[in-house]
This record gives C-alpha cells, structure tokens and sequence, in this order.
C-alpha cells in the first residue's frame, strides 16, 4: 500500500495521550497535541495578567503536559530534545489542523459519548484518506463511529497502546466492521516496524484480548485468595517469577496500575458480556470497592495493597491484611514448591516444578492457572482468531513469560485437562478434539519452524513472522552453527553473513568468547561476506567477566590478569582491523566489555531501548578493552573535524565514565558519545538483527575497506591536570572518596595520553597500553578487591 505517516495528531494530553505523542516523537514523526480549552485562569496565570484568550492559557494543559515529559520518569523520550517535534494545541482554535496530518489519534476519557462526540468533530475537519483512531483500554470501535459516515467508518479502528507506551511493546489493533482491511494491514506493519511493536489484531470484544484475560486472571486470584485465607505477599509469592510472571506479580501490579483504573476496567466486561456466569466471575469484590472508596488506590495515591512508612534508620514496606483491613509487617513465605521454582531453570521448569509439589501454594497455583487456561480456550475466536494472538498480548502486554497455551504445553496439555475436567472444571469441546486427534500440544517446533492448532481443523498451521525477524535459537535448530564453544557461537544468517552469538552466563565475556570472536574472524575471513556480532539473550552484555578478575587479583595472579587484558585487546583490534564488515546489534544492557566489543565494528546498530555504558568504575576500575582508545580518539577525531580545541571533549568523555553513566536509549548513547553520529537505532528489537545483516551487505556490495589507523591527538599532561583538579574539587566538597580520587586520577591519565605535551600525537597501541597498565594497578587495590566483591554477591556499586 503506498502510504506512510510523518505528521500525526494526538487529541488528549494526559497521561497516555501525551504518552503517545512522546513515542511518536521518539520514532521522528511530528505531531500535534490537542486537548480543551480551560475554562478558567489559575494563580500563576493571573499574576502574570494573562487572560483566557491568551494562547498560553488556552493551551495550557498540551504545553504542561510536554513539559513534563522531560521530568517523567521513566522516561517517555528517548531523548529529551525530541519534545521539539510535539507540537501544543487546543481543540477549539486547532482543530482545522487535523486536516493536514496523516494519522489522528483520539485518546480522551474512557466514556462512550464523549469519544462519539469527539469523532464527529474530528470528521467535520477529516481528510478523506486519513486514518483515525482511538486508544481505548476496552470501549466498542463500532460503537464509537456509530453516527459517522461510511468513508469515515472505512477509515477509523482501535489502537490500543499499554502504559506507558515507550516501553510496552503490545499495542492491539482493533478494526471495526468497516475498516478497511488494507489499512488494518498497513497499520500493523507500520506499528511493528516504525513504532517497534508487537502488534495482536483483536476482535471489538469488551476489553479486546490482553486486558480481558489480565483482569478475568486478577479476579480469579482475589477470589481463590479470599477463600482459601491467603495474605497478599503469599499470592505474590505464588504468582510472580515462580509462574514466569513479572515480579509485580498480582497485588504490586494492581498497585501500580491503581485500583480505580483496574475496577474501571473490570466494570466494562461485567456491564457488556451476555452471559451471567460471565458476569459473576467480573463483578468487583466488595474488599476492592472499599479500598477505592476509602482513597486506597496503589502507588498514585501513596497506599494499596502495599504502603511504605517510615522506621528508624529507614522505611519498611508493609502489606495489607485483608480480615482487619490494616497494614502490618510481610512475613516472606516459604515452602517446598516455592524453592523447587526458584531453583528451576526458565519459565516453563519453574511453572512445572511449582505445580508439582504438594503443598498449599502449588495447589493455589493450580487454581488459578487451571481457570485462565480453559477461559482463554473458550474466548478463542471471539476475541481472536488465534492462540497466538492471545500468547502474544499476555506475553507483551502483562509481561508473562508464558502465554496460556504455552504455558498449557508446559504442563502436559492431556494430562493436565484430565485433572480440570476431573475436578469438575469444564473444557471446551474445541481442546478435547484436538487431544482426540492425537495431538499433544498446541504448539510443535519442526526443522527450526514454529507451527501452531489452526482453529476449526485437526491441523498444525506454520506460525508466520515478518520477514526482518531473525530467530538465533530456530537457526541453530536447523543446523545453521558453524562453530561453537561454551560461550559464543558462529552462525550462519544466510546470503554469505554469519553471526556471532554470546551466549555464556549474563553474556559477561571471558576467555570463551574471546577465542571464538579470534575463531570466527577466520571462518568469516575464508567464507562470509562480513559478521553480525548480536544475540537474542535478555541483555546483550552485561561486561567482562568479574568473577574471574577477581580471582585471579585475589591470588596475586597479575601475569594472569595482564594476559587477559591483552587477549580483550588485541581481539577487539583484530575486529577492527578485519578486512570484512562486522556491525554490532546490541540491546537493553550493554555495559563495560559489552560496549567495548560494539566499539571496534565499522557500526553499530543498537535496538532504541539499549542502556549502553562504560561502568567500570562502579567495581573500583576503568575501561581497558579499548574502550578509553577509542572515547578519546573519537576525541581527536571531532576537535580536528570541528576545529575547535580538544579539551571539552576530553572532559565530556572523563566526566561520562567517571560517573558510570548509562544511556536510557540508543538515541542517549550517541548524545554521550559511546555511539558515533553514523551508528543507527532501530525502534523494534526483533527486527535488529536483520537490520546489521542489511548493513553487513551494503558495506560488502561496496569497495569496502577497514577502518584505517590513524593517530590520536591527545590533551597531554596539561589536559590531565585539567581533569584531576576536577576531581579533586569533588573530594573537598564531599562528593567523592578517597578510592574515587585514586580511580579518577588512573582515568584522567589514560584519557588525556599519559605525561605528554598536549597535542601530541600518539599510537592506538599506546593508548592500549595506559589502560592496561592503569587497569593492572587498580586490581591491586584492596578497596577495588571490595568493590568487586560487593558487585557480585549484592549486585550493586559499592562505595567506599
């Protein structure tokens, strides 16, 4: 379809709608933010003499809302100067406007004839061609544009966006029965692809998919906990990462949803679902009527299920006991089924190994998922048209590491099934058929290929995904590893690219990974067009291997750790070097090693949520796989090209690793300057790895040649000295200690070039050779001994 999205218009400022309009920001699509007209001036206003028809005021609440974008956290920009692309508005003067962008995006009140009102307004204005939405939590699409026109009802669905927009990736596309099917399909691949979403298609059913099955699970959980005696940290216990859900569980994720909202939500299906049954299952329970009358409404109101007081020496969260109706001390529970999930490896071992034991918390667990299963089976095809579907949106909407059905083939789906309906739990005729048709799970893996139940058949149909997704763990299915050890993996991406994959413990680099990167530099040098260096693990790279480091400085073993050092060097010189493409494709944490091994490829393509950063410091060290080199030849690089002087850069690049700062995006990490101008970001992470393949090629298609050597004008001993003072103005004003001012003084010398004059120019090998040296004796130090230490058993930065 030859049509594209660059102005759109977001009607609506409050939380989601200037939510919105942030991420439409954040992906380069400008975009207009209308909300109403106030009727009436405040204080602040009054005293400046403005009046109601000052543009200021009357579009006061779009401007105070991008105002506090900057301030939101998290964040919803990738990059605070994004805002400049949002434009304020007011529904009265700008109305005409609407006319002129390409996609509207109605995201006011959840009420029926409100949003009815708005949709006329909106089509008094509309350009026919132009697409309209609305970001409805639930309301019915159809009824919505019940009074407009046939071209308009054409043109008009449900974009449903899940709080907060930036970071949740599920977004349901709703067509009512007119839309016309080749802007459903139009907008699905733009969302995916532009907006980095994962996009579910729902049916107009009251509440779509992923909030239908979320509430009727939260319901079902409050009541199997009022019956049974359960405290709420008992049922979070139960129904966080030990079912492969989020560690929120069910009461910390009421909290922050707020309870209002949620009893919003819930009405909404009571009041719209024929069946009384139905019905029953999501009537409010009168404890959380309470609650929202007495102003208990989670986290925005300061109290929920859980409530922070203050003690001595601190604060101390405590939960609420449902009989008395008032909050006491947690007690942490724990049994035989809880530590058997804790144990397990992966959801699917963890719901198993939770199940399995015999006790009051596996049987709790029981209770609940047995029902979610079999109401997700029976809202098939009404909701959805496939399990998929509703895998996906519990998966990237609830953040469930399992969908039902997923979950349902963890269990054993006939054995499981046999105990519902023995229990007297009754199984839609559609899931016993199946079993009947011999078939033991929903889901089947065959040559590397997903296929799941297509609806209505005894049949398996192949599960389709978009062409730019690449699947590490389907390739190496299908026998695509070239070679192989503990920790990396090279793998054949097709069209003469092949992938290095981390795949050791956190992804945290030793001596494996390192072999495998000199391994696979050879196999690619004979073979491969060029390398893709990416995985598909939670994070990208959490850095070097502190364990070992550790160790080996316990010991004395500073020949050990100068091997290592160098092997971490020279192997990132070599990728340097190569004669071949190589483009890295990190994501969500990439830190210390992990970025200096993204630094050497001729470009990085990182996902936008990549939290990029040289950390070094925060364990008693600094960079010295190069990534010192390479921050302040980037330096050099930038003073001569702009003609200005050295020194500010230096000083960004001291002050951006002596403070262990990481990047909230891929757009941060070029404003901090560990991504160069000419690296990418890409807004879906599933999409990234075929993005550095693309750029892999056209590097090959080229007269590509390696990036050069060249020598680095350094700030010199004049420039060090710049740095230390500061430093040392830090530790007077209490800032810092005495073991930052050690570390502080050991970067300040390797980023400035050592004891040269300033301007001169010196080696890469040089430079390696400052980090090295400065790494090796800060090992030595019993407080950076500490802080490795600390790091490792608390998984936090130690100061001392």
């Amino acid at each position: 379809m030859n049509k594209t999205i660059r102005k759109a218009a977001v009607i609506g400022s409050g939380i989601m709608g200037s939510g919105i309009a942030a991420h439409l920001a954040n992906v380069g699509i400008s975009c207009l933010l209308l909300d109403v007209v106030p009727k009436q001036l405040t204080e602040e206003e009054a005293v400046k003499g403005l009046t109601l028809e000052n543009p200021a005021v009357r579009n006061r609440l779009a401007l105070s809302a991008i105002a506090k974008l900057a301030k939101t956290k998290p964040a919803p920009l990738y990059d605070n100067s994004f805002a400049s692309r949002i434009t304020a508005g007011n529904l009265e003067d700008d109305l005409s406007k609407l006319a002129q962008v390409d996609w509207i995006i109605e995201v006011v009140v959840e009420n029926l004839e409100v949003k009815k009102g708005l949709l006329q307004k909106i089509e008094s204005v509309w350009t026919p061609g132009t697409i309209v939405s609305s970001n409805t939590s639930g309301i019915s699409i159809n009824d919505m544009a019940a009074s407009c026109g046939d071209e308009f009802k054409e043109h008009f669905m449900g974009t449903h966006f899940f709080n907060p927009p930036r970071y949740m990736k599920l977004l349901e596309i709703i067509p009512g029965e007119h839309t016309r099917p080749e802007l459903v399909s139009f907008m699905k691949g733009f969302c995916e692809k532009v907006l980095g979403k994962g996009v579910v298609l729902a049916k107009d059913t009251p509440n779509f998919i992923g909030n239908r099955i979320g509430t009727y699970g939260l319901l079902v959980t409050l009541k199997e906990m009022t019956e049974n005696g359960f405290t709420v940290e008992e049922v979070d216990a139960v129904t966080g990462p030990a079912m492969g859900r989020p560690k929120s569980a069910t009461f910390r994720t009421l909290d922050l949803v707020g309870l209002d909202t949620f009893v919003h939500v819930a009405d909404n299906v009571y009041n719209h679902v024929l069946s009384e049954s139905e019905r029953s299952i999501f009537a409010v329970p009168p404890m959380l009527q309470t609650m929202v009358e007495k102003g208990w409404l989670g986290e925005k109101s300061g109290q929920g299920f859980y409530v922070k007081k203050k003690v001595s020496g601190g604060s101390e969260i405590l939960s609420l006991d449902l009989t008395s109706m008032e909050y006491v001390p947690q007690k942490k529970p724990k049994s035989a089924s809880l530590e058997a999930a804790k144990l397990a490896k992966g959801a699917k071992e963890k719901t198993k190994a939770l199940l399995a034991a015999n006790d009051r918390y596996s049987k709790l667990a029981w209770d609940i998922l047995k029902q979610v299963l079999v109401y997700s089976a029976e809202k098939v095809g009404e909701i959805a048209d496939s399990i998929q579907e509703i895998d996906d949106a519990m998966k990237w909407g609830f953040s469930w590491e399992l969908g039902p059905f997923e979950a349902w083939d963890a269990i054993g789906l006939q054995r499981s099934v046999e105990r519902m309906e023995a229990e007297g739990l009754s199984v839609p005729a559609w899931v016993k058929e199946w079993i009947a048709a011999g078939n033991s799970s929903f889901y089947k893996k065959e040559e590397g290929k997903l296929y799941s139940i297509q609806i209505g058949t005894s049949q398996y149909k192949e599960v389709e995904f978009a062409p730019e997704v690449i699947n590490l763990r389907s390739l190496k299915e299908r026998n695509k590893v070239i070679k192989g050890n503990s920790g990396a993996s090279l793998i054949d991406l097709g069209d003469d690219v092949a992938c290095l994959e981390f795949h050791s413990p956190n992804n945290a680099i030793g001596e494996d990974i390192l072999s495998m990167i000199t391994q696979s530099l050879d196999e690619v040098r004979k073979n491969y067009k060029g390398m893709v260096i990416a995985n598909q693990g939670r994070n990208f790279c959490v850095g070097a291997n502190i364990m070992l480091l550790l160790m080996e400085a316990q010991d004395e073993e500073w020949d050990e750790i100068n091997g290592i050092i160098h092997q971490f060097q020279n192997t990132m010189y070599k990728v340097k070097r190569f004669e071949k493409p190589v483009v890295a494709a990190p994501h969500r944490m990439c830190l210390g090693g992990g970025v200096e091994a993204c630094m050497p490829a001729d470009q990085v393509v990182a996902s936008a949520e990549t939290y990029y950063g040289l950390v070094e410091v925060g364990v008693g060290l600094i960079p010295a796989g190069g990534g010192c080199k390479e921050l302040a030849l980037r330096a050099s690089q930038q003073a001569i090209v702009d003609g200005v002087e050295l020194q500010p850069f230096i000083n960004h690049a001291f002050q951006t690793v002596g403070t262990a700062t990481v990047s909230s995006s891929g757009y941060d990490a070029k404003r901090l300057g560990y991504l160069r101008p000419t690296d990418r970001v890409v807004a879906n992470q599933d999409f990234s790895i075929h993005e550095a393949k693309q750029t892999v090629l056209g590097f090959a298609n080229t007269d590509y040649k390696p990036i050069p050597e060249e020598k680095i004008r350094v700030a010199g001993s004049e420039g060090k000295a710049v740095l230390q003072l500061g430093a040392i103005e830090m530790k007077r004003g209490g800032y810092i200690t005495d073991h930052d001012l050690l570390i502080a003084k050991k970067l300040a010398h390797v980023l400035a070039g050592g004891d040269v004059p300033a301007g001169s120019l010196v080696t890469e090998q040089y430079m390696l050779d400052l980090e090295r040296e400065a790494f090796l004796s800060l090992c030595g130090e019993p407080k950076t001994q500490q802080r490795m230490h600390y790091m490792l058993t608390k998984g936090k930065a130690l100061r001392n």
